[in-house]
């Protein structure tokens, strides 16, 4: 199945819905529609093998992602945030593409491509042109309909290849067709590079619901768009989440029309979840756990799971707050151990997923599906007994002190519960005696001085001598991703010059 063919039916079923909402320009089903054919007649014409966008999204990424599948070729939502340098590398590794760019960006792209043409110029063009007559109406499901480059934090960002029917696959998984009641809003703020973002605007369409988004996050617009818009529904990262409960805290704001709120995208402290589900009773929770290489989400800890575990005395059901719930349809988890063989419930392993929505391809490297199609990966994790997922964090993190492997996420979560530490992040630098070292690197809480050794023996009550940090650093804040993944590379190589100093 296309993705084109999710646009067709929603333009289909309900064509004067208001299906985006971005600032002044509101577009209908049929003009979202419309507006993705004349923009794959521009995509034509211009000769190029592959489309990109420079920009922060709004209605540009759902016309792009859809005139570029009308017009048979591959779509790229590039980071804005890197440099000129790191951009300009992004776009000379797609081929022959044609750079959309928001205005502000423009310089950024210089002579990386000869394709070139601003936002607004694009979608003039695209309102003033029909489609080409030679684009075939519906892509092949299994050619690559979006390509994302990963994040980046350990290493060369990869182009991860996702299909038509990789992305369709996971849609029509997980949301039933014009299955939102008509007054339903969906509010998206996550950036249009992130695999959130490609899930949302797909997912929301076929779903039937508005989207309003928010291309530049504020705390402040966000809470006054939820209650001008009556969204019902919305995405965020943990930062943004943080950012959120704080303003509702000291401004007294309610966000009545609000019924779920989704977070994801990197691990959130339960303290932070704890403080939001008081502070908005009436919102069922979702935590969302997925990889770009596997099209959005593939386990959800659901509303009736944040409740049952907030309230549960009984240690088995509370502590699945902090998991990121069970697998959503078509989706099946394996944990294993480091031979490959297949560990049980509470044991802790590497996470294999295998379903129709996983993709595991990279541009020049291929698939990295295993014989049995099950993608690796990188996460640290367990199944509990009843099926819900933990993730204790990525391999490459692994903290290796005197030959003893230690998972940072293990000291991060107690930590975190301390009411000195705002956030917290745990790495290991190179040591002459152990290997490597455990250093703390905390954000305090506002207004507070902790006492290094007051935190490690926190610590130290909790867990084994062994995991109890060699030091504890204090920064005013952690370096971090857009969607709120903490930059531990960045950490590491910034401790190395400093403890050597």
């Amino acid at each position: 199945m296309s993705i084109s063919l999710l646009l067709e039916m929603a333009a289909s079923s309900n064509p004067d819905r208001t299906a985006v909402v971005d600032g002044d320009l509101r577009l209908t089903a049929q003009g979202l529609s419309d507006l993705a054919d004349g923009g794959a007649g521009v995509i034509a014409a211009s000769g190029a093998k592959h489309v990109a966008y420079v920009g922060t999204g709004g209605a540009m990424l759902p016309a792009l992602i859809f005139a570029s599948a009308r017009a048979g070729l591959a779509f790229t939502p590039l980071n804005y945030r890197l440099s000129a340098d790191g951009l300009r590398a992004l776009i000379e590794r797609l081929p022959e593409p044609l750079v959309i760019v928001d205005g502000r960006y423009r310089e950024m792209v210089g002579d990386a491509t000869d394709r070139v043409l601003g936002s607004d110029e694009f979608l003039t063009a695209a309102r003033d042109r029909g489609p080409a007559a030679e684009i075939p109406e519906f892509p092949d499901p299994e050619s690559v309909a979006i390509v994302l480059f990963t994040s980046g934090t350990t290493s060369q960002p990869k182009a991860v290849e996702l299909s038509h029917n990789n992305l369709t696959s996971y849609v029509t998984g997980t949301v039933e067709f014009e299955s939102a009641d008509e007054s339903d809003a969906g509010l998206i703020c996550v950036p249009p590079y992130h695999i959130a973002g490609v899930g949302a605007a797909l997912s929301n369409l076929y779903a039937g619901r508005k989207m309003v988004y928010l291309p530049n996050f504020d705390a402040d617009e966000w809470v006054r768009l939820v209650n001008a818009e009556k969204v019902t529904t919305a995405t965020v990262v943990p930062t943004m989440l943080d950012r959120i409960v704080t303003a509702l805290e000291t401004g007294g704001h309610e966000l009545p029309s609000l019924r779920n709120l989704a977070y994801g995208g990197s691990k959130v402290g339960l303290p932070l979840v704890r403080r939001a589900l008081e502070l908005l009773p009436h919102v069922g929770f979702v935590n969302a756990y997925g990889l770009t290489e596997t099209s959005s989400t593939i386990a959800v800890l659901t509303p009736d799971d944040h409740r049952e575990a907030q309230s549960a005395s009984a240690p088995r059901v509370a502590k699945r707050l902090g998991s990121v719930g069970r697998p959503v349809p078509g989706i099946e988890l394996q944990i294993r151990d480091k031979r490959g063989g297949v560990l049980g419930p509470g044991e802790t392993g590497e996470l294999f997923v295998r379903g129709e929505q996983v993709s595991g391809r990279y541009t020049g490297i291929g698939s990295v599906l295993d014989e049995d199609g099950w993608f690796p990966t990188r996460d640290i994790a367990l199944l509990d007994e009843d099926g819900y997922l933990f993730i204790s964090g990525r391999s490459d993190d692994t903290i290796i002190r005197g030959g003893e492997n230690i998972a940072p996420a293990e000291l991060e979560e107690v930590l975190i519960e301390h009411s000195h530490v705002r956030d917290v992040a745990v790495v290991g630098v190179e040591d002459a005696q152990w290997g490597q070292a455990i250093v703390a690197v905390v954000v305090p809480a506002a207004g507070i001085d902790p006492d290094p050794e007051e935190l490690r023996e926190h610590v130290r009550k909790s867990l084994r001598g062994s995991r109890t940090p060699d030091r504890v650093v204090f920064r005013d804040e952690l370096p971090t991703t857009a969607t709120g993944k903490v930059l531990r590379r960045e950490i590491i190589d910034e401790l190395a010059k400093t403890l050597k100093g």
